[in-house]
């Protein structure tokens, strides 16, 4: 069964977002060489996301194209990266995500992905 794990994290503290250069930044990215040489196979995919500021929403609205910069929602954390896992439970899932670094720092969401297959 797939999953996708959600990373959010508040961009603007460096506590829980630090930037490449930062003193928290390679523990960080240790602990995210971890995770995935744990998960192995079970990672499916999994990327980080370029900051909020560069995002583009886009709606259709009465057959016109709407384009907003940024995130569509105003929210504390905004969506920084995923991974797609492929688990045998939503409980292993879970699992794994818990090791995500970013869980200590921010949230992972978990979403089963459904097959129309």
């Amino acid at each position: 069964m797939k999953f996708v794990c959600l990373i959010y994290s508040d961009e603007a503290d460096p506590t829980s977002h630090p930037r490449p250069g930062s003193a928290e930044f390679e523990p960080i990215m240790a602990g995210y060489q971890k995770f995935g040489e744990e998960a192995g196979e079970r990672v499916l995919a999994g990327e980080p996301l370029e900051p909020t500021a560069t995002a583009t929403s886009v709606r259709v609205r009465n057959g016109e194209v709407l384009t907003t910069d940024g995130p569509f929602a105003e929210t504390k954390e905004q969506l920084g990266g995923f991974y797609m896992l492929e688990c045998e439970s939503r409980g292993e899932a879970i699992e794994l995500a818990a090791k995500i670094p970013h869980a200590s720092m921010g949230t992972i969401e978990v979403r089963a992905v459904p097959s129309f297959s």
